[in-house]
Protein backbone atom coordinates (compact mmCIF):
# COMPACT_ATOMS: atom_id res chain seq x y z
CA UNK A 1 0.00 0.00 0.00
CA UNK A 2 3.07 2.30 0.70
CA UNK A 3 3.15 2.45 -3.18
CA UNK A 4 -0.68 3.76 -3.54
CA UNK A 5 -1.17 5.77 -0.45
CA UNK A 6 1.11 7.90 2.16
CA UNK A 7 0.62 5.71 5.01
CA UNK A 8 0.36 7.29 8.58
CA UNK A 9 -0.09 5.59 11.69
CA UNK A 10 -2.84 7.40 14.02
CA UNK A 11 -2.74 5.83 17.23
CA UNK A 12 -4.77 6.47 20.47
CA UNK A 13 -1.81 4.46 22.51
CA UNK A 14 1.23 6.38 24.21
CA UNK A 15 3.99 6.48 22.21
CA UNK A 16 6.03 5.05 24.53
CA UNK A 17 3.92 2.06 24.60
CA UNK A 18 3.50 2.47 20.13
CA UNK A 19 6.59 3.21 19.04
CA UNK A 20 8.61 -0.01 19.98
CA UNK A 21 5.52 -2.07 18.60
CA UNK A 22 5.44 0.00 15.32
CA UNK A 23 9.41 -0.34 15.20
CA UNK A 24 8.51 -4.24 14.89
CA UNK A 25 6.13 -4.00 12.21
CA UNK A 26 7.74 -1.66 10.41
CA UNK A 27 10.59 -3.26 9.04
CA UNK A 28 9.96 -2.01 5.33
CA UNK A 29 9.84 1.34 6.88
CA UNK A 30 6.69 2.04 4.37
CA UNK A 31 5.23 4.09 7.58
CA UNK A 32 5.97 8.14 6.38
CA UNK A 33 4.63 9.36 9.73
CA UNK A 34 3.56 8.38 13.56
CA UNK A 35 1.19 10.00 15.88
CA UNK A 36 0.19 9.07 19.17
CA UNK A 37 -2.53 9.76 22.24
CA UNK A 38 -1.09 13.28 22.33
CA UNK A 39 -2.30 14.22 18.80
CA UNK A 40 -6.27 12.81 19.94
CA UNK A 41 -8.80 15.40 21.10
CA UNK A 42 -10.35 13.79 23.95
CA UNK A 43 -14.14 14.26 23.31
CA UNK A 44 -16.88 13.23 25.72
CA UNK A 45 -14.18 10.47 27.18
CA UNK A 46 -12.79 9.04 23.91
CA UNK A 47 -9.79 9.59 21.75
CA UNK A 48 -10.38 10.94 18.78
CA UNK A 49 -8.60 11.15 15.53
CA UNK A 50 -9.18 14.37 13.77
CA UNK A 51 -7.61 14.00 10.27
CA UNK A 52 -7.62 17.60 9.24
CA UNK A 53 -4.04 17.74 11.60
CA UNK A 54 -2.87 15.83 8.94
CA UNK A 55 -2.72 18.94 6.52
CA UNK A 56 -3.64 16.45 3.69
CA UNK A 57 -6.48 16.85 1.36
CA UNK A 58 -9.76 15.35 3.71
CA UNK A 59 -10.95 14.22 0.06
CA UNK A 60 -7.92 11.95 -0.07
CA UNK A 61 -7.64 10.78 3.48
CA UNK A 62 -8.96 7.08 4.92
CA UNK A 63 -8.70 6.44 7.99
CA UNK A 64 -8.73 2.40 8.82
CA UNK A 65 -10.13 2.35 12.66
CA UNK A 66 -11.44 -0.67 14.60
CA UNK A 67 -13.00 2.42 16.80
CA UNK A 68 -16.03 4.24 15.54
CA UNK A 69 -15.59 6.92 18.35
CA UNK A 70 -11.89 7.52 16.76
CA UNK A 71 -13.32 8.78 14.08
CA UNK A 72 -16.03 10.43 14.91
CA UNK A 73 -15.22 13.71 13.39
CA UNK A 74 -14.26 12.11 9.91
CA UNK A 75 -17.00 9.06 9.34
CA UNK A 76 -16.86 9.66 5.79
CA UNK A 77 -13.36 8.87 5.75
CA UNK A 78 -13.52 5.57 7.52
CA UNK A 79 -12.88 2.17 6.67
CA UNK A 80 -14.26 0.52 9.96
CA UNK A 81 -11.86 -3.04 10.66
CA UNK A 82 -12.44 -5.14 13.76
CA UNK A 83 -10.42 -5.63 16.63
CA UNK A 84 -7.59 -8.00 16.55
CA UNK A 85 -6.47 -9.99 19.03
CA UNK A 86 -3.84 -12.32 18.07
CA UNK A 87 -5.48 -14.51 15.28
CA UNK A 88 -2.77 -15.64 13.11
CA UNK A 89 -5.97 -16.45 10.16
CA UNK A 90 -7.19 -13.19 10.44
CA UNK A 91 -6.65 -11.43 6.82
CA UNK A 92 -9.14 -8.84 7.22
CA UNK A 93 -6.43 -5.91 5.69
CA UNK A 94 -5.04 -8.11 3.27
CA UNK A 95 -9.12 -9.23 2.07
CA UNK A 96 -9.25 -4.62 1.84
CA UNK A 97 -6.23 -4.80 -0.30
CA UNK A 98 -7.92 -4.35 -3.49
CA UNK A 99 -10.99 -2.10 -2.39
CA UNK A 100 -8.11 0.33 -1.10
CA UNK A 101 -6.51 0.17 -4.17
CA UNK A 102 -9.44 1.38 -6.06
CA UNK A 103 -10.17 4.03 -3.74
CA UNK A 104 -6.76 5.54 -4.51
CA UNK A 105 -8.60 6.55 -8.05
CA UNK A 106 -11.48 8.31 -7.06
CA UNK A 107 -11.75 11.77 -6.84
CA UNK A 108 -13.59 11.86 -3.36
CA UNK A 109 -13.31 9.47 -0.83
CA UNK A 110 -15.91 10.69 0.99
CA UNK A 111 -18.86 9.47 -1.42
CA UNK A 112 -17.62 6.34 -1.69
CA UNK A 113 -17.19 5.56 2.07
CA UNK A 114 -20.00 7.26 2.68
CA UNK A 115 -22.01 4.95 0.71
CA UNK A 116 -20.53 1.41 2.00
CA UNK A 117 -21.94 1.90 5.46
Amino acid sequence: MGEIYEIVVFTASLSKYADPVLDKLDVHKVVAHRLFRESCYNHRGNYVKDLSQLGRPITDTIILDNSPASYIFHPNNAVPVSSWFNDPHDTELTDLVPFLADLSSVDDVRGVLDGAR
